[in-house]
């Protein structure tokens, strides 16, 4: 089938079933997906038989060890998987909530109410747990989904996306609600940013690459999930045994996700007393450190630091360190290398703790918190479809809300315009 065809023809799929779905009850979706659920715990083992099948595949192509990581499936992994499912089962649901309404001066009621999206499209690489991630999400607010996830992961989307779907329809859901491009081509992506009469949104979810790829050429608006360059600052007077406990966190608790930090930034009066140990405990854990000069003068046997390093998304046991003047020297340079993705400050000082969320740019900004925390199920959003570093619209984790537009609706008794 020409690949136009074969992705315009899936789409038209998902814009029928969400006309359905936009009115389908929160019983229906929710017993869905607790349904879902179960299914993917009870078929574990087809869902590990054929991750197996993306991980022989990854390495003999020679993926990082940070794309396997994301790639992998484990009894663990589909466990969380099915929880997420069940959490977006017992969040309310967004779809009808009136957000406001008004009397006007002429007695008509003016109110706002959610509603679907429509069809969201979802561009993403490596992790299948997003495919289960995205479907519950959209669905729960009455959205279709179009799903087109990474060549590498090809049999592990199909197998989740086979159970999601099946089980879906026998519990009332609309057939193609759930919609996956299994064509590895990367034309089909190139397609599919171009049916703006069928798809509403597109999310990205990815690298450099592919979110450069669907923003420039994109028909469809969209919400940009991009890279985590995360840094984590350590304040002079920081509690030094809470700054090494999140640090260690926040590099290697799982280094491969767009929340983990890959600068560590420390204040020049504690540095000596701090960057010792903590240098200590990150090369035990596996970590390659790098240093500025000023990070190399107390411990030497780090790697010297380099520009490159500072601009470096590492998704890796790597870590870079730079020590500071002051606070407004570690601002600069998360302003300057920052991703406006997750920053966090160490301190025992309120106020420039508040002057770091006030002035610090990002969708997530912690004190005394490990930025791994940025994530929709800590934040109590159930899973979430990603995390957004575009400003318009939805930012930061997305959940339920973010996934719904609102219309005006107006109740009147005869009134004209004079």
């Amino acid at each position: 089938m020409d690949i136009r065809v074969y992705v315009t023809d899936r789409a038209k799929r998902a814009r029928a079933a969400a006309r359905k779905l936009a009115t389908v009850s929160s019983t229906v979706k929710n017993t869905a997906l607790l349904k879902m659920a179960d299914a993917l715990v009870a078929q574990a083992s087809a869902l590990l038989t054929a991750n197996a099948k993306d991980l022989e595949e990854a390495k003999r192509r020679g993926l990082s060890k940070a794309m396997i990581d994301r790639l992998t499936l484990d009894p663990k992994r589909i466990g969380e998987m099915a929880a997420g499912l069940r959490d977006v089962a017992a969040l309310p649901d967004p779809v009808g909530e009136v957000v406001k309404m008004v009397r006007r001066p002429n007695g008509m009621q003016v109110g706002r109410v959610r509603v679907p999206i429509g069809v969201i499209g979802i561009v993403y690489e490596s992790r299948p747990n997003v495919t289960a991630d995205a479907a519950s999400l959209c669905l729960k607010a009455g959205n279709a989904v179009v799903l087109r996830g990474g060549s590498e992961a090809v049999q592990s989307n199909a197998a989740i996306i086979q159970i999601l779907s099946t089980v879906g329809v026998e519990s009332g859901l609309p057939e193609g609600c759930i919609v996956f491009l299994d064509n590895p081509d990367r034309q089909a992506v190139m397609e599919m940013l171009k049916l703006e009469a069928l798809i509403d949104l597109i999310i990205p979810r990815g690298g450099e690459s592919l979110m450069k790829t669907v923003t420039e050429h994109s028909r469809i608006p969209v919400i940009k999930h991009d890279k985590g360059l995360c840094h984590t600052y350590v304040d002079e007077g920081a509690d030094l045994s809470m700054a090494r406990a999140i640090c260690l966190n926040a590099k290697v608790q799982r280094p491969g996700t767009c929340n983990a930090m890959e600068t560590l930034l420390v204040h020049e009066g504690i540095a000596s007393d701090f960057l010792p140990g903590m240098i200590r405990a990150l090369r035990e854990a596996g970590v390659e450190v790098r240093g500025c000069s000023k990070s190399r003068a107390i411990v030497s046997e780090i790697k010297e630091a380099t520009e490159e390093d500072w601009t470096t998304e590492y998704l890796d046991l790597i870590l870079a360190v730079k020590v500071v003047k002051n606070m407004d020297e570690a601002m600069e340079h998360i302003a300057r290398y920052g991703s406006q993705h997750s920053e966090a400050i160490v301190t025992r000082d309120y106020g420039r703790a508040r002057q770091f969320l006030n002035e610090v740019d990002a969708c997530a900004v912690f004190v005394n918190a490990s930025t791994r925390l940025n994530d929709g199920y800590q934040f109590g959003l159930g899973a979430e479809i990603g995390i957004s570093t575009s400003r318009i619209h939805a930012r930061g984790p997305m959940g339920l809300e973010e996934l719904t537009t609102t219309k005006y609706i107006v109740l009147g008794e005869g009134q004209l315009r004079e």
